[in-house]
């Protein structure tokens, strides 16, 4: 595939339900449909269920996609465990989540660049047009001196979009730390693709428009969640926090915005019960289509 051919793809993905219409990965080939900015669950908004529910969840609920989160799940690490849940669901495959967090801190490698590589290498293989990054942690010394450069050369290699996602400070003795490299705001580093994270807007006091603004054109992902300004990573439903989630929507499915990424919603449902996941998951979705008009 060339690059201005992945990049024309991605304006719109929907699953085919006709099983002849896969690729030779053996996923589902998204297509074009009306919508032209597909919407996606990702597997985070299950958490701490695994990777399966999340694929199950959005399906049931008419979510274009999915993001696999990697994590300690070894279905989120493994591309065939990946394709399996893609065919049993009818679902694809929108963009890998790199094992970033720190619960993640071992799975595939210790080395943040390594981790990457791996995710990409994932990527291709189930199909998926992006993998979202965070900046490495501060304690990442090598990774960090060489972070931009090594995700330019990686991005020149391969035709998925490395989109470095924007992170936010950490308190430390009443004090707001920047615990990233070579920043938790990633704009001022020069990537070629971003993902813009409204929790993470909220949670750094950030203003999510001015962010939206520097990004430009470099917009690759949507991480679409919410937060109340809290010093807690939140990840509300959108809707249920101060963050501009409608306004960011509605600008990238302006016509002239010709946005070619998706949108996921990284919602946190860990601390409900009962049916309330599915509750809002479904009311996520809605906020999504809603906006995107």
């Amino acid at each position: 595939m060339t690059r201005a051919l992945a990049g024309a793809d991605r304006t719109s993905r929907r699953i085919r339900a006709d099983p002849a219409e896969r690729d030779g990965t053996g996923s589902v080939d998204p297509v074009s449909d009306k919508r032209s900015i597909p919407v996606g669950l990702s597997t985070a908004a299950v958490f701490p269920e695994p990777t399966a529910v999340a694929f199950q969840l959005g399906a049931e609920a008419g979510y274009d996609g999915i993001e696999v989160m990697v994590q300690t799940d070894l279905t989120s690490q493994t591309p065939d465990a990946l394709i399996r849940l893609i065919d049993r669901h009818q679902i694809p495959v929108l963009s890998v989540h790199s094992p970033c967090l720190l619960i993640t801190a071992t799975v595939w490698s210790s080395d943040p660049l390594v981790k990457l590589a791996r995710s990409i290498d994932m990527a291709e293989k189930i199909g998926a047009p992006t993998v979202v990054v965070h900046p490495p942690f501060v304690w990442q010394r090598a990774a960090a001196a060489s972070f931009t450069a090594s995700v330019a050369e990686l991005q020149a290699r391969t035709d998925v979009v490395i989109a470095v996602e924007n992170m936010f400070p950490v308190k430390v003795a009443g004090r707001l730390v920047n615990s990233y490299r070579p920043h938790w705001d990633p704009v001022s580093a020069g990537h070629q693709n971003f993902t813009l994270d409204l929790s993470h807007t909220a949670t750094s006091s950030s203003d999510a428009l001015d962010m939206y603004d520097r990004m430009g054109s470099r917009l690759a992902h949507l991480h679409l969640a919410d937060g109340s300004g809290s010093a807690k990573d939140e990840h509300l439903v959108p809707g249920r926090g101060t963050q501009p989630c409608a306004e960011i929507l509605a600008a990238l499915s302006a016509p002239a915005r010709e946005f070619a990424g998706s949108v996921v919603l990284e919602i946190s449902t860990r601390s409900v019960k009962g049916d309330q996941r599915r509750v809002d998951v479904a009311e996520a979705l809605a906020f999504a289509r809603q906006h995107l008009g």
